[in-house]
Parts: C-alpha cells; sequence; structure tokens
C-alpha cells in the first residue's frame, strides 16, 4: 500500500514575514543586541525563539523598552497611540509592518475622514485588529464572524464600509459580508481586497489537497490566525481529519493510524525547516512519496523597512538579501 504526502504550494513565509523577520535579524547585525520588539515579530514560536536567542527582547507595551534604544514593531502593526507613546519615550523605531496591513490602516483613515461607520472583519484581540482599530477608534467597531452581525449598529445605514484583518478565512469574511449587506443594502466595499494574497493563497492549495487527505498537519503556532484557519479550510474542503503543530514532535502517532494520504502545508509565519522536520518524520513512517500541491507562484518581495536601510546605508552594509530570481523587490516608502 502506497503510502504519500500531498504537499501545498505556497506555504510558509510569505513577503510581508519575510521582510519583518530579516529586519530584526539586520538589526542585530547592524547594531548589535539588544534590539526590542513589541509583541512577537511574527506569530511563530520557533521564529521568536531563535531571535531570542540572538539579542532580540521581546515586549508588550513600548514603557518595557529603556528610554532611547531600538525598538522594532511587529508585522501586525499598531495603533497611532503606540507610535506616540514610543515617540514620548525618544526610541529609534524600525516599523516593520507588513504594507498590506499598512494598506487597511489608511482604509481606515480615509473613511473615518469622510465619516463613515467602519465594520472591521476580525478577531478581537489580535494585534493587527487592534492597530487597524486605533487608527479610527470612534468610527470602528469589529465584528468577529457572520453571527455577530445582528449586533451591528451604524449611525447612518447609506454610509457604512467594511474592511477586514488580513489573515481570516476567505470564505468565512465573505458570509459575514453577504449578511452585513442582507441588513445594510448600501454598505460599500474596500476599494481592494484586505485578506492578503498569501493567506488566499495558501487557502486554495489547501482546498485543491484536501478532499484527497486522510489527514492535513498544519504546520503553525496555536496564535497565528492564518494557520488556525487553514485547519478549518481543510476540514471544510473534505479532509477527513486536520491538525496544527508547532513542530514535529506534536504530532500523534495515532493520527496516522490506517492513513495513506496526508496534507502538509504551512501558515504564512512558518519558516520551511519545520515543514522539512514534518516530513522527515512522515517518512520514516512510510510516507516517502511526496508530491508537490501547487495552486500558485508568489514572486513578491517587499523592501526592508525605510528607517533600517537608512541605518544600513549610514553603517556602510548591505540592505539586499538573497531571493529567487524570480521575485521582483517593491520599494516602499
Amino acid at each position: 500500500m502506497t503510502k504519500r504526502v500531498l504537499l501545498a504550494a505556497p506555504r510558509g513565509y510569505c513577503a510581508g514575514v519575510d521582510r519583518a523577520v530579516v529586519a530584526v535579524e539586520k538589526a542585530l547585525e547592524t547594531y548589535g543586541a539588544p534590539v526590542y520588539v513589541r509583541k512577537e515579530i511574527v506569530h511563530n514560536k520557533y521564529v521568536v525563539e531563535t531571535l531570542s536567542e540572538r539579542g532580540a527582547i521581546f515586549v508588550n507595551e513600548t514603557d518595557e523598552v529603556p528610554e532611547g534604544a531600538r525598538l522594532v514593531f511587529s508585522a501586525h502593526g499598531v495603533s497611532p497611540a503606540v507610535r506616540e507613546s514610543a515617540a514620548a519615550r525618544s526610541l529609534d523605531t524600525i516599523d516593520a509592518t507588513c504594507p498590506l496591513v499598512t494598506k487597511v490602516h489608511k482604509e481606515a483613515v480615509r473613511f473615518a475622514k469622510d465619516d463613515y461607520d467602519i465594520l472591521l472583519i476580525g478577531h478581537t484581540g489580535h494585534e493587527e485588529v487592534e492597530g487597524t482599530a486605533g487608527e479610527a477608534p470612534d468610527h470602528v467597531q469589529v465584528v468577529n464572524s457572520p453571527d455577530e452581525v445582528d449586533q451591528v449598529t451604524v449611525r447612518d445605514p447609506a454610509k457604512v464600509v467594511w474592511i477586514s484583518q488580513t489573515t481570516l478565512s476567505v470564505d468565512e469574511t465573505m458570509e459575514t459580508v453577504r449578511r452585513l449587506r442582507e441588513r445594510f443594502p448600501s454598505l460599500q466595499d474596500p476599494p481592494s481586497d484586505d485578506i492578503c494574497y498569501a493567506t488566499q493563497n495558501r487557502q486554495v492549495a489547501v482546498k485543491k489537497l484536501a478532499p484527497e487527505c486522510d489527514v492535513v498537519i498544519v504546520v503553525g503556532s496555536a496564535n497565528s490566525s492564518n494557520s488556525v484557519r487553514l485547519v478549518e479550510v481543510a476540514l471544510q474542503a473534505g479532509a477527513r481529519s486536520a491538525y496544527r503543530v508547532d513542530r514535529s514532535s506534536e504530532i500523534d502517532e495515532a493520527w496516522l493510524e490506517g492513513a495513506t494520504t496526508v496534507g502538509v502545508t504551512s501558515g504564512a509565519s512558518v519558516p520551511e525547516i519545520l515543514v522539512r522536520d514534518v516530513l522527515a518524520l512522515l517518512e520514516g513512517r512510510g510516507f516517502d512519496d511526496v508530491q508537490e500541491v501547487r495552486t500558485a507562484t508568489e514572486d513578491l518581495m517587499f523592501s526592508l523597512p525605510r528607517e533600517l536601510r537608512a541605518g544600513l546605508k549610514a553603517a556602510g552594509a548591505d540592505d539586499k538579501r538573497p531571493h529567487k530570481e524570480s521575485r521582483k523587490e517593491l520599494p516602499l516608502a
């Protein structure tokens, strides 16, 4: 009996995560330890542990950082209040906010300026949602799921717009929007898709392989929204079972009993080394036929944060990093 692995592609690091992680690495190389980071730079245990070993110090708030020290804002973004707090402590900040998150922040600012009620589809308490809502706290209300739509109240049903967290389930978000539009027929869409390309691509790849899988293993941390969504998407798409693990050691042998096809993918904040460890474990259990299921090719790469590029230039250091020849680097202000 042939045992096979269907390996999703794309998987793992997206352009925003790659940019944020490299920003911390370059800051440590250039300025030396410690470099402070507000919250987790990305939602992955292994990445945070690795950077901590190299001298990064992760804090929850700016008041934990010594005055005048260097602080990196995570890929999830921050509110204006956090930026003001950092400035008040004379912190030398590096903004590693994903450019796709920044786009949503700008949408919130613009719609608030036009006095819209802004319905932010996302998860209360997630750093990205806190940062986006903080751009226009008097105009934004968070809608966690389709089931919360009935509780939404607005000032003027003719001036309502929705925006979203970038890492949500596409299907669930569209269901939330559908229900919102039933209540508010004049509901406006954001000018462009808020759910990021990488989140969508990883969900599409899982949807393609899931119907053939006895079990799908998603590599990613519990606080990684897009990783958790991949488990849900796999089950909804027909996988018999699906589980999330931080690393291969968390795989329960019972999951593999009687299985002939295992799907493997990883969230957008997961380094490939963790996926390779899972594949090695599966190979040791007889799953040695690995077939890639590719639904898209990603060639996007963001340039490093502006403040860091300036610092690297002043130090005579290189601001480039190795990347696939097919990738294109997008300069950002």
